[in-house]
């Protein structure tokens, strides 16, 4: 047992890196008088801005990020429930994460896009540590669920 100590040292498990892209989006308009598609692109821009300096700037406990890409293009598509034009600002981020757990932070925000894990090469989870992420899946569901309700409530 000695040895296995010896070979994880202190930094057993390791943490996980991963590239995470978020779409920052334009919300809703009832009118696109006002609105040309430069000023979406310019408001999504904005937006983006603003996500960042907050994801810079507020600490997230077992989250660590290294580096923060907002270089891709903003792109427009029309949005199938609302029937209007909305845009979208990516940024791409770098991230260390203690557990996979706080990474469900990011895969389960609405403007989540993708992931790609970049450390370790395998990932191996007892059944303890499964169940966990499972619970905490469910309870993220939910909060969101909570969220969406009172959104619609508000309406």
């Amino acid at each position: 047992m000695t040895d296995l100590i010896n070979i994880q040292g202190e930094d057993w498990p390791p943490p996980l890196k991963a590239r995470v892209r978020l779409d920052f989006r334009t919300p809703y308009r009832k009118s696109r008088i006002f609105f040309s598609n430069n000023g979406l692109d310019k408001e999504a821009g904005t937006i983006r801005e603003q996500q960042v300096s907050l994801l810079q700037n507020v600490p997230i406990q077992g989250i660590v990020i290294e580096q923060i890409d907002t270089e891709a293009d903003i792109y427009s598509l029309l949005d199938e429930v609302s029937g209007r034009e909305v845009a979208f600002a990516p940024a791409i981020l770098t991230i260390r994460a203690d557990s996979l757990e706080d990474l469900l932070r990011f895969t389960l925000r609405e403007d989540f896009r993708k992931i790609e894990m970049l450390e370790p090469e395998d990932i191996s989870l007892q059944r303890f540590e499964l169940e966990r992420l499972i619970y905490r899946i469910n309870e993220e569901q939910r909060k969101i669920i909570q969220s969406i309700e009172r959104k619609l409530i508000g309406r």
